[in-house]
């Protein structure tokens, strides 16, 4: 039951079904929206007042050097430690195999003496082959976007701006290949931070490390232009005019490595699509659209189809993906432009029609902007978007299979249907790479990789366990069974947390010939908050972060959630 503000009429709008919700094509199609962990995080530092302050600035006129960024909150400071190099050209990759970074960066807690920035420094610009300890939380890398870094330090030196046309083509001067947490390397295991109040919610140590990371980036490709103008003799380079410096962005690469989090951590997953979920269904009870929620929502829309005009990909997938949001969003606005908000009950009258009218990335487009205008009813969900995940560990010995067998049905429906004897439900495999111990995916049949493979397909997992519970009295426990067939262990724990958690589960198989890791990505990265994807295969893809966000230095004066739309202009 929800309540619209200042309305004492009750609604009740039912959450979509997981049945509908958790499917691949569904969340391959998912967009940032005001519970993404970037703007959560903008929000807590500009209600908290934080202060920040770029205390060391050792970066030589050729780009190498170290520099650090202190992030002064109410209780702690976090201090971004910055490495640059001269990286050559021909070094210079976003595979997870590189060795050397154009930079390197680690989140330190505190402030960092002399002493932790030089042992950093025979650490940090190593990364897997380094180590780290628990005073630092983060670990990452990024490599420079060549043409745009290189075109921005030119122009700059030559006292002019950037050409806007450019900077919109790229959208990022450096992308990160990496930002590693939770204990990886050494770094501060999750527990250590988890519960402290400014990080409350998920992946917020990452977040932080990324928009530093991006004031970093606008730091030193200002400096290189100051150094250049200095050597050629130019006078004073020229500033980046601060409303075109909000159109950079942290572009990240991002692969295989990322894809099973959303299959790994069932408890995790649910508390981020039931906030979602939750707060659509809230928006959709609202009884009547006040105009200024109106005239916000157009202004939004107006902004999404600027976005997607300027918006473009070289993977065919993606591509036809936007032809059709273009689409969508034109129809979308002529719905509005004909009084569709004027109704009782506008928004859920606006669902309906996009259910039946726009494809499946104009409709989860349409919910990411139809939370926009009520924040009231969204933002107090994302406090609730994290899990303890160990609470799930153990298994109830006591349930009856009678009990198990219904949550089979209910949440494995689709896959006690399929023929997991045949090639194809089952053609990849998921196993960890013995050189970086990164998840990777093999075809079945043609790599002998069966042997290492990752319990990373529940659903085919769910139907061997509904086979060998054949014969079996429904009142008998999951204890007794387990004792004759512990090798389904793994699948009833986790059939127990799905039956616990609606949203714990996609409705899907993750090992079929037909599924695509970028849908896995996809829906990962638009919780971070990220923007602009761009698949570069079915297995990687670039993505843009905090694109259009205010810098540290301005947050205090800007709205911390007024930037995921650019303006808008005259769309075709």
């Amino acid at each position: 039951m929800t309540r619209s503000p200042g309305d004492s009429s009750r609604y009740q709008v039912a959450l979509r079904p997981p049945s509908q919700v958790m499917r691949l094509a569904r969340m391959g199609a998912f967009y940032a929206s005001r519970l993404s962990f970037m703007r959560v995080l903008l929000r807590t530092i500009k209600r908290e007042g934080w202060r920040f302050d770029r205390r060391v600035w050792r970066i030589d006129d050729s780009g190498v050097g170290v520099a650090t960024y202190c992030a002064i909150g109410p209780e702690r400071t976090y201090t971004l430690v910055a490495y640059s190099h001269d990286l050559p050209d021909k070094m210079r990759s976003d595979r997870v195999i590189a060795e050397a970074w154009d930079a390197t960066f680690t989140l330190f807690d505190g402030e960092p003496t002399e002493a932790d920035i030089d042992r950093l420094s025979r650490n940090v610009p190593l990364q897997e082959a380094g180590r780290v300890s628990q005073s630092e939380l983060v670990l990452s890398r990024a490599n420079r976007s060549v043409r745009l870094f290189d075109h921005v330090i030119d122009r700059l030196a030559a006292g002019q701006q950037p050409d806007l046309a450019q900077v919109e083509a790229v959208g990022y001067l450096m992308r990160t290949t990496a930002v590693y947490g939770s204990g990886k390397f050494g770094a501060a295991d999750r527990s250590i931070w988890a519960d402290r109040p400014e990080f409350r919610g998920s992946f917020q140590p990452e977040m932080l490390t990324v928009w530093l990371i991006r004031a970093f980036t606008l730091d030193i490709v200002e400096h290189l232009a100051e150094a250049s103008a200095r050597g050629h003799g130019n006078g004073a380079a020229a500033r980046i005019d601060p409303a075109l410096r909000r159109r950079f962005g942290v572009g990240n690469s991002t692969g295989l490595g990322m894809a099973p989090y959303l299959v790994s951590h069932p408890a995790l997953i649910h508390t981020w699509m039931a906030a979602r979920e939750t707060a659509l269904a809230r928006v959709r009870a609202v009884p009547t659209a006040q105009a200024e929620a109106r005239a916000n929502f157009a202004d939004l829309v107006a902004r999404a189809r600027e976005n997607a005009h300027t918006w473009t990909s070289a993977h065919a997938l993606q591509s036809a993906k936007i032809e059709g949001l273009r689409a969508d969003l034109a129809g979308l606005t002529e719905h509005l432009a004909a009084g569709a908000l004027s109704e009782r009950q506008p928004w859920e009258q606006l669902y309906r029609w996009a259910e039946g009218t726009l494809s499946l990335e104009g409709q989860e487009q349409l919910v990411s902007l139809m939370l926009e205008p009520y924040p009231e009813l969204v933002d107090d969900l994302a406090e609730g978007m994290s899990a303890d995940e160990d609470a799930d560990f153990q298994i109830d010995g006591t349930m009856r299979l009678r009990r198990l067998s219904e949550i089979l049905a209910d949440v494995y429906g689709w896959a006690l249907a399929t023929d997991f004897t045949a090639r194809k439900p089952r053609a990849r495999v998921w196993y960890v790479s013995e050189e970086k111990l990164e998840p990777r995916l093999g075809e079945r049949f043609e790599e002998p990789i069966e042997p290492f493979e990752q319990p990373l397909g529940p659903g085919r997992d769910a139907a061997l366990l509904e086979r060998a519970m054949i014969g079996w009295d429904p009142a008998e426990t999951v204890a007794a069974f387990l004792l004759r067939h512990p090798e389904h262990r793994h699948i009833i724990r986790r059939a127990q947390t799905v039956g616990r958690n609606p949203y714990a589960e996609i409705r899907d198989n993750t090992i079929a010939d037909t599924m695509l890791p970028i849908d896995l990505l996809r829906c990962k990265l638009s919780f971070f908050g990220a923007t602009r994807f761009d698949p570069r295969s079915d297995r990687w893809i670039r993505i843009i972060m905090f694109q259009g966000a205010p810098y540290p230095h301005e947050l205090a004066e800007c709205d911390p959630d007024e930037w995921t739309y650019p303006p808008a202009r005259s769309t075709p």
